[in-house]
């Protein structure tokens, strides 16, 4: 006698831009842009940049019950206090937070509030190169260099061309967490433009503290020594996490939140020194801007709009 298996068949509800809404219990609501994302493209700019909109939206109405709303590339969670907040009063809320961000309806552009922030990196620095090369049996293509790997499969000539291309553009940070400090970021360019390479076989077991790393279509600063399969592209100076002193432009302990706009800058080893002296003694004065982002400006022309969130760096 075969027994029956009761099953229960999950509730989505759709929101505009064809995104889908599901309950994770009666705390969390929890909200996808896109269902698929295509390893050979990464993750997608402009769908990334719209969920910081909505996102933004949200926290701008102060809903007493919302506890947290932790952002994604694709999509985001929010958690509310059920006693307080019943998760599916939301749903209209967000339907009209979608609307704007991503149909473009509503009284004014979708818009949201955040930071630029300059990032010098030693590129190509010895402390990752002598990582990088402790860990080629866990490498795609073990007898190149991982910026020489980087440079190939991205169709640069050299090294050199590589890192213009890394750090002639600002990043927006997309995603938070793993550890803290950690945070994801996608280049502010059209898709053809998009950095992508392919991640190492398994994990390397270290990662130093400040390495800049690139997989996939995201680059990454380790807050800490851990982990990685991240390509090991070189080393920043400045901590992006200090819980003694807030380095946040908000005085937090993390210095790129989400959707924090990030611009790298190359810097040869006696500025990686400088600078690491000055983080150490508390003097370094970190280049950063508030600025008020523009997903239509942004659609518009892409780089001019990368270029000029740059020029409001000092």
């Amino acid at each position: 006698m075969t027994q029956a298996v009761a099953t229960v068949e999950p509730q989505f509800f759709m929101l505009p831009g064809k995104a889908r809404l599901s309950f994770g219990g009666d705390e969390f609501v929890v909200v996808h842009l896109r269902e698929v994302i295509d390893p050979a493209v990464g993750f997608d700019v402009k769908a990334a940049l719209q969920v910081q909109a909505i996102v933004a939206a949200v926290i701008s109405l102060d809903l007493d019950g919302i506890v947290d709303i932790a952002p994604a590339h694709t999509g985001y969670t929010i958690r509310v206090r059920p006693e307080e907040l019943d998760p599916r009063d939301l749903i209209p809320i967000l339907i009209a937070a979608h609307q704007k961000a991503i149909a473009g309806k509503g009284e004014f552009a979708p818009t949201f509030a955040t930071t630029v922030v300059e990032i010098p990196v030693f590129y190509n620095d010895p402390v990752t190169a002598e990582v990088a090369a402790r860990f080629r049996d866990r490498h795609p293509s073990p007898l190149e260099s991982d910026l020489e790997f980087v440079a190939r499969v991205n169709g640069f000539d050299t090294v050199g061309e590589l890192v213009d291309a890394h750090s002639a553009h600002p990043f927006i940070v997309t995603f938070t967490g793993g550890v803290p400090g950690n945070a994801e970021s996608l280049q502010l360019v059209p898709r053809e433009m998009q950095l992508r390479v392919p991640r190492y076989l398994s994990p390397r077991t270290e990662t130093p503290a400040g390495a800049v790393g690139h997989g996939g279509n995201t680059t990454t600063i380790a807050p800490a020594d851990a982990p990685s399969d991240a390509q090991l592209l070189g080393r920043a100076p400045v901590p992006v996490v200090d819980f003694g002193n807030g380095l946040g432009a908000d005085g937090s302990p993390l210095l790129l939140p989400a959707p924090t706009v990030v611009k790298f800058t190359p810097i040869d080893a006696s500025g990686f020194d400088e600078i690491a002296a000055a983080c150490a003694a508390g003097t370094y004065e970190i280049n950063r801007a508030d600025i008020e982002f523009d997903l239509q400006a942004f659609a518009a022309d892409r780089l001019a709009y990368a270029r000029a969130l740059v020029g409001e760096l000092q």
